[in-house]
């Protein structure tokens, strides 16, 4: 998401932070620049022109030019005006799902993933909010649609409204409405069919169900791949059936984002969540602040961190840290850290959400590097006996072409593991001592660790990011990363074949 831009406007800033000294010359020359840059990233003109225009005229201030960092100073003006492109005049409110059951009416084009995304948000409001959600299809039309959605219930946990074959659209919606209020649910979602925005039946069909509940939020579901039809969609929804809100979705597989960028400067329509995957939890609040930093290069430790904190077994890791306090980390230590690893993403997953680490993405990727290491590592942990995971140190020859052979991996492969164990281990002894392993887990969820990262003092992020960058086998599921890169222990792990 946004990769190609941030690309080119880091290349930019890079040379303006590099200056001792700006003229208005230079600040205008990187603006021409940025302007390109938003433009290839498929923002609208009018958003682009604005931007830019805004963005020169507090950029060639005397107080940037003749600041002691003016390159950091236009850097900061660039992210505060990415962030209200993003955000709008009155920032982005929380949904309103107060009065309960509160309804919520999800609407889109066929195909844009509308009941995923209706899924998503529902799992969202069970699991994050405690809410008790009841979803119901109205798509009377594609052929198992209904099926769709109470599979996908099942699957995650939310209820379904059961089906009645041969109902209408609003007399479903208006039995999901009874059954909400019935059962006691603080929510009810309704899924309606996909339509194009020419089908002025299907259109005249939601308008009848919106009059019929009066939702508390409309959701617009657009695919970010379209790109700037994704605005036009946006902007004939709202004149039509009245919009509250929208879902981006497929942004995990568009490296450009302009639509996201140019979706509420162009309808006023806040961007309530975006979608960075198939899976029911790949989903993430749209918060302009963090996105606008990401834009920048300056990752996104706080989602890093709630990351982190979903995917942790708390018990697990005070368990875990006992051990690490007292000198021990064996084989199955250095598995559940992998493990944990992969459930926040993988390597470069990870290091894409650490501030200053998105080049080191990179060049991971042109060294031939991907997440497959951490299968591999897993399996040779997986190939050892209990006594060889508990006690590393007895491994000899033996025992170790056993072992990589029953990985389907080759003895260098093993040995690369065995070293990065050492190193790690070394590493959690130096932080138990230290006391720097009780703030690590504090931070990543253990006891006494933060309740809500989003409320954190800035200047905590971003020493927490720069520690968390510089410590090689973190608790919490960072291992083999160190501050300059792959740890020697990763070498030769993981290249794509």
């Amino acid at each position: 998401m946004f990769e190609s831009l941030s690309d080119r406007l880091s290349g930019v800033f890079d040379r303006l932070t590099k200056q001792g000294a700006l003229t208005e010359d230079d600040v205008r020359t990187a603006m021409r620049e940025v302007r390109v840059a938003l433009l290839e990233a498929d923002v609208s003109l009018p958003v682009a022109r604005d931007f830019v225009k805004r963005v020169t005229a507090k950029a060639t201030g005397a107080a940037v030019t003749k600041s002691i960092t003016p390159g950091q100073q236009v850097v900061k003006i660039v992210h505060d005006e990415l962030k209200q492109i993003l955000a709008g005049e009155e920032g982005i409110p929380p949904l309103k799902i107060d009065n309960p059951p509160a309804p919520i009416l999800m609407v889109g084009l066929q195909g844009g993933g509308k009941t995923t995304t209706t899924g998503k948000i529902a799992k969202r409001l069970k699991d994050r909010e405690g809410k008790r959600v009841l979803m119901a299809s109205l798509d009377v039309n594609r052929p198992a649609a209904m099926e769709q959605l109470a599979i996908l219930g099942g699957q995650i946990g939310v209820d379904t409204l059961p089906i009645v074959p041969g109902q209408s659209p609003v007399d479903i919606a208006k039995r999901a409405k009874q059954q909400a209020s019935l059962g006691g649910y603080d929510v009810y979602m309704l899924d309606t069919a996909g339509r194009l925005q020419i089908d002025q039946v299907l259109m005249d069909e939601v308008a009848q169900v919106h009059a019929a509940v009066q939702p508390r939020e409309t959701l617009l579901v657009v695919d970010g791949l379209t790109g700037q039809v994704a605005v036009e969609v946006a902007e004939e929804f709202d004149a039509k059936v009245g919009v509250t809100g929208v879902v981006l979705t497929r942004m995990d597989g568009d490296g450009r984002g302009g639509a996201a960028l140019s979706m509420r400067a162009v309808t006023g329509k806040p961007i309530r969540f975006v979608g960075t995957g198939e899976k029911p939890d790949a989903l993430e609040t749209f918060d302009p602040d963090r996105i606008a930093g990401r834009i920048l290069g300056m990752g996104d430790i706080v989602a890093l961190v709630e990351k982190a904190q979903e995917t942790a077994d708390l018990e697990a890791q005070e368990r875990m840290m006992k051990r690490f306090q007292k000198g021990l980390f064996n084989m199955n230590d250095l598995k559940g850290q992998l493990v944990q690893m992969q459930k926040m993403g993988g390597m470069e997953g990870v290091i894409g959400m650490m501030p200053g680490m998105g080049k080191m993405a990179k060049q991971m990727d042109k060294a031939g590097f991907d997440d497959r290491v951490l299968v591999r590592q897993i399996a040779l942990v997986d190939s050892m006996t209990k006594k060889e995971r508990a006690n590393p140190a007895i491994l000899q020859a033996s025992r170790k072409k056993r072992i990589a052979r029953g990985a389907g991996l080759e003895v260098s492969e093993l040995n690369q593991l065995l070293k990065m164990h050492r190193q790690m281990a070394d590493m959690m002894k130096k932080m138990g001592k230290g006391g720097m392993l009780k703030k690590a887990m504090a931070m990543m969820g253990g006891k006494g660790g933060m309740p809500d990262p989003s409320q954190m003092d800035p200047a905590q992020l971003e020493a927490a990011a720069k520690q968390m960058g510089s410590m090689k086998g973190m608790p919490g599921g960072m291992p083999g990363l160190g501050g300059g890169g792959l740890t020697p222990g990763l070498s030769g792990f993981g290249k794509k074949k």
